[in-house]
Protein backbone atom coordinates (compact mmCIF):
# COMPACT_ATOMS: atom_id res chain seq x y z
CA UNK A 1 0.00 0.00 0.00
CA UNK A 2 1.30 3.47 -0.88
CA UNK A 3 0.47 5.85 1.94
CA UNK A 4 0.98 9.59 2.12
CA UNK A 5 1.16 11.23 5.55
CA UNK A 6 -0.50 14.64 5.45
CA UNK A 7 1.47 17.63 6.77
CA UNK A 8 -0.47 17.51 10.04
CA UNK A 9 0.78 13.96 10.73
CA UNK A 10 4.22 13.64 12.30
CA UNK A 11 6.80 11.99 10.07
CA UNK A 12 7.69 9.77 13.05
CA UNK A 13 4.62 7.68 12.24
CA UNK A 14 6.31 6.51 9.05
CA UNK A 15 8.48 4.00 10.93
CA UNK A 16 5.43 2.41 12.55
CA UNK A 17 3.53 1.61 9.35
CA UNK A 18 5.62 -1.40 8.40
CA UNK A 19 4.85 -3.33 5.26
CA UNK A 20 3.72 -0.22 3.40
CA UNK A 21 5.39 2.33 1.16
CA UNK A 22 5.00 5.44 3.31
CA UNK A 23 5.82 8.99 2.22
CA UNK A 24 5.47 12.38 3.83
CA UNK A 25 4.32 15.49 2.02
CA UNK A 26 7.89 16.75 2.40
CA UNK A 27 9.30 13.56 0.82
CA UNK A 28 7.18 14.28 -2.24
CA UNK A 29 7.90 18.02 -2.30
CA UNK A 30 4.20 18.81 -1.91
CA UNK A 31 4.45 21.11 1.12
CA UNK A 32 1.80 23.81 1.25
CA UNK A 33 -0.66 22.11 -1.09
CA UNK A 34 -4.24 22.34 0.09
CA UNK A 35 -6.43 19.27 0.26
CA UNK A 36 -7.89 19.33 -3.26
CA UNK A 37 -4.54 19.86 -4.97
CA UNK A 38 -2.86 17.41 -2.59
CA UNK A 39 -5.44 14.76 -3.34
CA UNK A 40 -5.03 15.31 -7.08
CA UNK A 41 -1.25 14.83 -6.69
CA UNK A 42 -1.91 11.62 -4.74
CA UNK A 43 -4.02 10.24 -7.57
CA UNK A 44 -1.41 11.23 -10.18
CA UNK A 45 1.29 9.47 -8.12
CA UNK A 46 -0.80 6.33 -7.49
CA UNK A 47 -0.99 6.89 -3.74
CA UNK A 48 -3.53 4.49 -2.23
CA UNK A 49 -4.20 6.23 1.09
CA UNK A 50 -3.97 9.80 2.31
CA UNK A 51 -3.55 9.59 6.09
CA UNK A 52 -4.47 12.73 8.02
CA UNK A 53 -5.69 14.06 11.36
CA UNK A 54 -7.62 16.87 9.63
CA UNK A 55 -11.24 16.15 10.60
CA UNK A 56 -12.46 19.02 8.42
CA UNK A 57 -11.42 17.28 5.20
CA UNK A 58 -14.80 15.55 5.08
CA UNK A 59 -16.54 18.92 4.84
CA UNK A 60 -13.95 20.57 2.58
CA UNK A 61 -13.63 17.97 -0.17
CA UNK A 62 -15.85 15.69 -2.21
CA UNK A 63 -13.91 12.49 -1.58
CA UNK A 64 -15.73 10.60 -4.35
CA UNK A 65 -13.97 12.81 -6.95
CA UNK A 66 -10.58 11.29 -6.10
CA UNK A 67 -9.45 7.74 -6.81
CA UNK A 68 -7.88 7.21 -3.41
CA UNK A 69 -8.81 6.42 0.17
CA UNK A 70 -8.70 9.05 2.90
CA UNK A 71 -8.15 7.89 6.47
CA UNK A 72 -8.56 10.30 9.37
CA UNK A 73 -7.09 9.49 12.75
CA UNK A 74 -9.55 11.11 15.17
CA UNK A 75 -6.72 12.27 17.42
CA UNK A 76 -6.63 15.03 20.01
CA UNK A 77 -3.15 16.02 18.80
CA UNK A 78 -0.48 14.90 16.36
CA UNK A 79 2.09 13.67 18.88
CA UNK A 80 3.56 10.30 17.99
CA UNK A 81 2.44 8.83 21.32
CA UNK A 82 -1.14 9.79 20.46
CA UNK A 83 -1.02 8.58 16.85
CA UNK A 84 0.45 5.21 17.80
CA UNK A 85 -2.84 4.41 19.50
CA UNK A 86 -4.45 4.31 16.04
CA UNK A 87 -1.96 2.07 14.26
CA UNK A 88 -3.48 -1.27 15.31
CA UNK A 89 -6.97 -0.22 14.18
CA UNK A 90 -5.51 1.06 10.91
CA UNK A 91 -3.61 -2.17 10.23
CA UNK A 92 -6.66 -4.29 11.09
CA UNK A 93 -8.87 -2.40 8.63
CA UNK A 94 -6.49 -1.31 5.86
CA UNK A 95 -7.41 -4.28 3.65
CA UNK A 96 -11.10 -3.33 3.89
CA UNK A 97 -10.71 0.29 2.82
CA UNK A 98 -12.24 1.27 -0.50
CA UNK A 99 -11.19 4.03 -2.86
CA UNK A 100 -13.27 7.21 -3.06
CA UNK A 101 -14.24 6.85 0.60
CA UNK A 102 -13.21 8.49 3.83
CA UNK A 103 -12.74 6.53 7.05
CA UNK A 104 -12.45 8.02 10.53
CA UNK A 105 -10.60 5.83 13.01
CA UNK A 106 -10.85 6.16 16.77
CA UNK A 107 -8.25 4.90 19.21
Amino acid sequence: MKILLDECVTKKLKAHLRGHEVYTVTDKGWNGLFNGKLMTKCVEDNIDILLTTDKNILFQQSITKYDLTVVVFDAADSKITTLLQFVAAFENKVHLFERRKLYVLSA
